[in-house]
Parts: C-alpha cells; sequence; structure tokens
C-alpha cells in the first residue's frame, strides 16, 4: 500500500539514525545558529518538506529558508537567468475547514511575499466546512476530538507526506512552549513510521522570534495584535491567559497541548479505528431497533 512505502522511504532514511548518532548529532546542533540547522538539513536530509500553520515560528523558519536560498544562489546564478526566488523546501498547510480568516488571509500574504506555491491539504473528501460537517456532523472537536484531530490535521498530513515523498520534516516547535515540548531535541526520529523531524528554533524562545519577526519585516498574523500567541483552529483559540506560557490560549479546559501532528501515529489511528466501529455498532443497533419496531408495528 502507498503508506507503507512512504514508510519504508522515511525509515531507510532514519536507519541511518542510531540512538548514538542522533545524541552526538544533537549536541552539535545545539550549538548552531537556527540558519546553520536549516541550512546543514537542507544539504543532508533527503525529502525535506516544512509543514505549517503559520506560526511566528513557522513563519521565522519560512523566511531564513528563503533568506539562505537566495543567497546561496543569486551570486552562482546572476546571469543565467535562475530564479533565486523559487522557494527549494515543499511548505504545507493543512486547511482544517476551522481556520480564523486572519490565518487564511496570511497565508495568501506570504505565497505573494515568498513567491512560493502553497500545498494545500485539506480533510480528505472535503473542500469546505459544510462538506465536513455533512459527513462527520457539527462540532465533531466537542463530541469527539480524537476523531477530529485524526480527520482534519493527522490524516491528511499523512497524505501529503504520502504524495510528497517527505523522509524530513521542519516543524515550529519549541522547548519555551512547555508541555510536551519542553525537552524537545531538534532532530529526532518519530517511533514507528521512521519520519525524521527537525525542530530549529528549539532552544529559542518566543521574545527571539518576536525579534526576528520585527527585524526582518516578517509577515504575521494579525491576531497576534489582539493578543494572541498561539493561532489554531476558531473554536479552540483565545487570546493568551498566561503571560508565561504562550500556548494558555489553545483547548481550554482539554488537558491537551497537542493536535495529533506530533503525537504517536499509530497510537491515534487506533484510536480513530476504534471510535469508528463503536459508531458503527451503535449506528446498526438503532437501525435494527427501528426495523423491528416496524415488524412490531405490521404484526399489529
Amino acid at each position: 500500500m502507498p503508506e507503507a512505502t512512504n514508510n519504508h522511504q522515511a525509515s531507510s532514511l532514519s536507519a541511518t539514525f542510531t540512538p548514538a548518532h542522533l545524541k552526538f548529532l544533537n549536541a552539535k546542533l545545539e550549538k548552531l545558529s537556527p540558519e546553520k540547522i536549516i541550512e546543514w538539513a537542507m544539504v543532508s536530509l533527503p525529502g525535506l518538506i516544512q509543514t505549517t500553520a503559520f506560526g511566528l515560528t513557522g513563519l521565522v523558519i519560512l523566511d531564513m529558508i528563503n533568506r539562505i536560498h537566495i543567497d546561496q544562489h543569486q551570486k552562482r546564478f546572476k546571469k543565467s537567468g535562475y530564479d533565486s526566488r523559487r522557494h527549494p523546501v515543499p511548505l504545507i498547510f493543512i486547511d482544517t475547514l476551522y481556520h480564523f480568516n486572519e490565518t487564511l488571509d496570511l497565508a495568501q500574504r506570504v505565497q505573494d511575499h515568498y513567491n512560493i506555491p502553497l500545498k494545500i491539504y485539506k480533510p480528505q473528501d472535503c473542500e469546505t466546512t459544510e462538506d465536513f460537517e455533512r459527513l462527520h456532523g457539527q462540532r465533531l472537536w466537542e463530541t469527539d476530538d480524537v476523531s477530529y484531530d485524526y480527520l482534519v490535521k493527522v490524516e491528511p498530513g499523512r497524505r501529503a507526506y504520502q504524495e510528497l515523498g517527505a523522509q524530513a520534516v521542519i516543524s515550529g516547535r519549541r522547548r519555551s512552549q512547555k508541555g510536551d515540548r519542553a525537552h524537545l531535541n531538534i532532530l529526532e526520529v518519530e517511533p514507528g513510521t521512521g519520519l525524521i523531524k527537525l525542530n530549529p528554533l528549539a532552544t529559542w524562545s518566543f521574545q527571539q522570534v518576536q525579534t526576528y519577526v520585527r527585524a526582518y519585516q516578517v509577515p504575521y498574523n494579525a491576531l497576534l495584535d489582539q493578543g494572541y500567541r498561539s493561532v489554531g483552529d476558531w473554536h479552540s483559540t483565545k487570546p493568551a491567559t498566561n503571560p508565561d506560557d504562550e500556548r494558555s490560549g489553545r483547548w481550554e479546559g482539554k488537558s491537551k497541548s497537542e493536535c495529533g501532528l506530533h503525537v504517536d501515529y499509530f497510537k491515534m489511528r487506533a484510536e480513530f479505528q476504534a471510535t469508528q466501529k463503536k459508531k458503527q455498532a451503535l449506528l446498526a443497533a438503532q437501525q435494527a431497533a427501528v426495523e423491528q419496531k416496524q415488524q412490531a408495528v405490521e404484526v399489529a
């Protein structure tokens, strides 16, 4: 199956990184600037892509990639007509269909600013919110958040990895975001899938990210000027409630700190499949009860 093929590709790359090798590389990468980490990855990691929801860290990484690329090529190809603005790392945006309008506006501004074709992935067989709710019901995040995360984020993300032949993914996670990210390594191998994950700004604080954005005039989400610091879907995002925790505005009242893209893929898929089986069994039981009632009426 295609998924197995993609897992094989990622595993082939990750097989070169033994635990000892990973430890050695992370020790070296810790001493490098994010720009140098990204530059190393662009040369060393085949099948490299970037996923982003256009948070500040992802935008900084995108800008760094663009600057590195221009710097490497503008002199070498100055007289050849080579388009040095052509972005070298495929950029993936997972459109959950529940993003803020400000996020969608930013996505377009980023494409225009960097002259980059954004690769957009949506939930399977859905183009609009109406499509999704017709298939899965309204406010699914309230009734079954595991299925919601799997359907709008995990499945589209894995589909993107497969179609683009991804073996390594750049993410915008940082240790200062706390929660499951507090002990983040710069270079990781995802258990089970073998996918390489690179977190080049793992050691940066929110203030460092914000300073870079201002210094280089990086496009950013207008919601940040309204007190937001981490922006996800509109229904699970509010302005930060704790100044020391930039993700404090996410999933208020829930004991979760990740949306599904950075948790155990196979565990989450198994949970989703188990939930679907329960729903199907319940629906079958309800239909059987209706049919039994109709038969009783006909007999009477």
